[in-house]
């Protein structure tokens, strides 16, 4: 029996647990899970002391273009995605062009395929002139969805009045992702915003996230649609989206697990800037928390590469964000090694919650049958984050000279080698749209 590659010795990280098992693949796929020492193959990769996931699955980023190409592109941006270990990316659609209909996700598959080292899905931005359009637009190819401003973030895109609300729910079946922020009291509290970052928190405050959510619950539930609500940063949401799982399911990002008020602005000023804000030590226990329960469905970087000039603006008039999409992994891999995470958690999270979620076809499971992408990790590795690592053309990270435990060593998708050891493979970049169950086929 012989394979295209192999993957030997390693312990696979799946749904059937932690276990030590070689992996075969055949045309882009697993073939075979279990021992193969006895196997030929065209590659054979010596994995022994590395953990095995499946391709960890990033829900949210921000890549930039065109026009915007010195700050970020389809390239850098997943550039960026497998030197850290991640092989899928869905991205926002507050980027240039803005993705509001078939002709602009048409034409952002079109330059991605083979462009983009990982594979890709992007959301439609939801608008008061395309909202009754989106439940047929939601199926064509390389759609991963809907995604709605409740309040006003990067870009122009938002959609705060109710009765918006409930047609954009009202049409189409799938889940939509939702930016939950209530618009009515940032415009009434943007006076808070002063002259520095730490006030960024005051504005953006508590309230009104929360009012957002479950004003969205609330349609979401009259509607019978399903609606996933990122970057959840309070423990007021938190304790409200546990009683409403059968709606709404939920996403933390690294930053917010992490960083904390008010030190990462003293540290980082307007770096640590973003929608919505870093908040103190008592919420992010409260994130750790819903972890922990199984309320957080999710980790996804929200990836945003505004440039260091940017950033400097006087705030309030830079703009919110922070780059993740390369440090995802290696920051959870360090909880990880710091007890606050179990293996199979981060399995869930960043591979399987992702597939489940959103109907991914082929991906987050080491099956046979299943695309072969593999991310592979070093537990004992001991790196440190600096911001001259960093693909992406923004060139810093908030965890500049952090030192983790735990590295992404080894990049596959669909069978091909990207990344190997902080390097990229040497061959061309290879990223297809990504398939979804309730997606029409490419």
């Amino acid at each position: 029996m012989t394979f295209d590659l192999i993957l030997r010795g390693g312990t696979c990280v799946s749904h059937r647990g932690i276990v030590p098992a070689d992996i075969g693949v055949r045309a882009g796929r697993i073939a075979e899970i279990g021992g193969l020492s006895t196997a030929g193959a065209d590659q054979v990769i010596d994995v022994t002391g590395l953990h095995i996931f499946p391709g960890m699955i990033d829900t949210q980023v921000h890549f930039r273009e065109p026009g915007m190409e010195e700050k970020e592109d389809l390239e850098s941006g997943s550039r960026a995605a497998v030197l850290g270990g991640v092989t899928a990316v869905f991205e926002m659609p507050n980027t240039r062009p803005t993705t509001t209909d078939p002709d602009a996700l048409a034409d952002k598959v079109r330059r991605a395929t083979n462009r983009m080292w990982c594979d890709f899905g992007f959301y439609f931005g939801a608008s008061p002139e395309n909202a009754g359009m989106l439940g047929e637009w939601e199926r064509l190819p390389g759609c991963c969805g809907v995604k709605v401003f409740m309040g006003s973030s990067t870009g122009d895109l938002l959609l705060d009045d109710e009765d918006d609300l409930r047609r954009v729910l009202a049409s189409g079946a799938r889940r939509i992702a939702v930016h939950a922020e209530d618009e009515a009291r940032l415009k009434e509290r943007k006076a808070l915003a002063k002259d520095s970052a730490h006030t960024h928190p005051d504005w953006r405050d508590e309230e009104t996230a929360l009012r957002a959510t479950k004003r969205l619950v609330r349609l979401a539930s009259e509607a019978g649609r399903r609606v996933h609500v990122l970057h959840v940063t309070t423990a007021q949401e938190m304790a409200f989206l546990a009683d409403h799982k059968d709606v709404a399911s939920v996403e933390v990002t690294p930053q917010h697990l992490t960083l904390a008020a008010p030190d990462c602005y003293d540290a980082l000023g307007t770096r640590a800037q973003m929608n919505p804000p870093i908040r103190d030590a008592t919420h992010r226990d409260a994130l750790w928390r819903a972890v922990s329960a199984g309320v957080v469905d999710v980790i996804g970087s929200d990836h945003a590469p505004h440039t260091l000039e940017d950033k400097a603006r006087p705030y309030p008039l830079s703009p919110a964000g922070m780059p993740g999409v390369q440090t995802i992994v290696p920051i959870m891999l360090d909880h990880v090694a710091q007890g606050r995470l179990t293996l199979l958690q981060v399995h869930d999270l960043l591979c399987a919650g992702p597939a489940r979620l959103f109907g991914l076809m082929g991906k987050g499971r080491l099956a046979a049958g299943y695309d072969a992408d593999f991310t592979v990790v070093d537990l004992a590795a001991r790196r440190t984050i600096t911001d001259s690592m960093i693909a992406s053309k923004c060139g810093w990270t908030p965890y500049d000279g952090m030192e983790v435990t735990g590295w992404p060593v080894m990049t596959v998708v669909r069978g091909a080698l990207v990344m190997r050891d902080g390097e990229l493979s040497g061959g061309a970049a290879g990223g297809q749209a990504l398939r979804f169950w309730e997606g029409r086929p490419a």
